[in-house]
């Protein structure tokens, strides 16, 4: 006997549609996609509970329980879909990740488009070439505000234990007070103990002064970060400050690749600059901290009188850059500098660059949260980025 809320044994989903076109011809080509989507979930699951309705069987994974409404809007007009649900083992049909990928995409294109300014009629006109959807001012409205809710909910997610945090900032300009200003976004992203990425979260400020940086870190830390074991971020004052204040006692890395460049200002002569960075490199890829002590006191040495301010400033920081010596060596390539932000960054541009200019900060937060959240949801799929087991 055949269950009412399960396909029928006698025809295909593909046969099922072929019927009803047979009966109506094209002008009820949305049921029949309707009726194809429906049944080839309902096989799809059967698949993955490694049963048929009402079998009995031991290679039976799990459970039928019921089905959930879903409205999907396509070309064809409204797909009134029944997505069938399980008990005891994590299912969703394949047949819809395209439609939740689209979703997606289309929030993102719709924050894009927002932040640049553009018309509600050239929205419309957008969406309806992407998506084969009408959609009105009200809607792009809405379609904004549950955005921002979504984006607001992942940049205020609770944290937990951290063994490594990376900081950096990056400018774009927005208008402020009836002129245009460069803003400074203000990134966080970091190693969970198990050795996984993620972006722990985002702030849009004036400028990267001390109090900004302060206000973003405390913001980490009544989220409930602990644990974090080393911080690598560049030498600028407002961040100095306001790691001290907010994480006192924990070590600092200073990135490397932005103490290469800081060296070229202190270096006399241009035709010294090659030498001057392969002794910098030497120092940084040495073997444990002692030798890269060693290195740095002859390299010191070496040019104390023919580039004095050089010695002085390589005395003076270079030091900054070793404390990843403190952490197992198969971990020091990736978190002796802040790379993994400077790529994230290059995205964050790779998006950004076409608005220009950004009409205020929520505008600019906006999309940059949901570029970061994409990321992160990447990363969380991804293979770990350190090795945790090694010593």
């Amino acid at each position: 006997m055949t269950h009412p809320n399960e396909a029928t044994t006698e025809f295909t989903p593909l046969e099922l549609m072929i019927q009803v076109l047979n009966h109506h011809g094209f002008d009820r080509l949305a049921n029949a996609v309707q009726i194809l989507v429906n049944e080839t979930m309902k096989i799809e699951r059967n698949e993955v509970l490694g049963a048929q309705p009402y079998e009995r069987t031991g290679q039976r994974r799990g459970y039928a329980n019921g089905f959930k409404p879903k409205t999907l809007a396509t070309r064809l007009g409204k797909l009134e879909l029944q997505v069938p649900q399980t008990r005891g083992v994590e299912f969703y049909p394949k047949s819809l990740e395209r439609g939740v990928r689209s979703e997606r995409a289309l929030k993102l294109a719709v924050a894009e488009m927002y932040v640049q300014g553009v018309s509600t009629r050239k929205v419309t006109e957008i969406t309806q070439e992407l998506c084969g959807l009408d959609i009105s001012s009200s809607q792009v409205s809405r379609c904004a505000q549950l955005l921002d809710e979504e984006l607001e909910s992942w940049r205020s997610r609770p944290l937990g234990k951290l063994s490594y945090l990376i900081l950096d900032a990056r400018y774009e300009k927005v208008r402020h007070g009836g002129s245009v200003v460069d803003c400074a976004v203000l990134i966080a992203v970091g190693v969970l103990p198990n050795g996984k990425r993620t972006v722990l979260g985002v702030s849009v400020s004036l400028s990267e002064a001390e109090v900004h940086w302060r206000e973003f870190l405390s913001s980490l830390v009544e989220r409930g970060l602990y644990g974090v074991e080393m911080i690598t971020s560049d030498a600028h004052e407002g961040l100095k400050a306001a790691r001290r204040s907010v994480f006192p006692g924990v070590p600092w890395q200073r990135c490397q690749f932005h103490l290469q460049q800081n060296a070229a200002a202190y270096v006399p002569k241009v035709d010294m600059r090659s030498e001057v960075a392969a002794d910098i490199r030497g120092v940084f890829n040495a073997p444990d901290k002692n030798e890269a002590e060693r290195l740095l006191k002859l390299a010191t040495e070496k040019y104390r009188n023919s580039a004095p301010k050089l010695a002085e400033w390589m005395e003076r920081s270079v030091p900054e850059g070793l404390t990843v010596f403190t952490r197992p060596s198969a971990h020091r390539r990736r978190l002796r500098t802040s790379n993994m932000l400077e790529r994230l960054n290059k995205e964050i541009k790779r998006r950004t660059r076409v608005a220009t200019l950004f009409p205020n900060e929520a505008s600019l937060l906006r999309l940059v949260s949901a570029v970061l959240a994409e990321v992160d949801e990447e990363w969380q799929t991804a293979k770990c980025y350190l090795n945790t087991e090694t010593d």
